[in-house]
């Protein structure tokens, strides 16, 4: 039993979200997200003050990062380049206009991870 339980914590896909400061829509991805059977999902900033800071760690952690502007993607290539060179990165062009939880943030998280992730959902 607990290797049938191994086995499925280890086909979850591993989804790092990524934005500024790790305040509003990393964190509201991260939340509404994490309770996603076929996911396992973290959340993290590239800003200096960022609530929790992008690491290397992170990156190579994950099977595929998701960024909210083209900036954070930027910003990672700058700093991790060997971790982020195999790796799956996406964008999904979400600008800084939401809050924590915003009903309008987490509509356009949804379906735009549905697009990016169909089968999964």
């Amino acid at each position: 039993m607990s290797q049938k339980i191994s086995a499925a914590v280890n086909t979850r896909k591993k989804i790092l979200f990524i934005c500024s400061r790790n305040n509003r829509r990393s964190l509201t991805a991260e939340m509404i997200f994490k309770d996603e059977p076929a996911w396992d999902v973290r959340s993290a900033g590239t800003e200096e003050g960022a609530r929790i800071k992008v690491t290397a760690g992170q990156v190579g952690w994950a099977d595929l990062i998701v960024v909210m502007e083209k900036r954070h993607k930027e910003r990672l290539q700058q700093k991790y380049p060997e971790a982020l060179a195999t790796k799956n990165c996406v964008c999904l062009f979400i600008a800084d206009d939401y809050e924590f939880m915003d009903a309008s943030l987490i509509e356009i998280l949804r379906k735009k991870m549905c697009r990016l992730l169909p089968a999964e959902q």
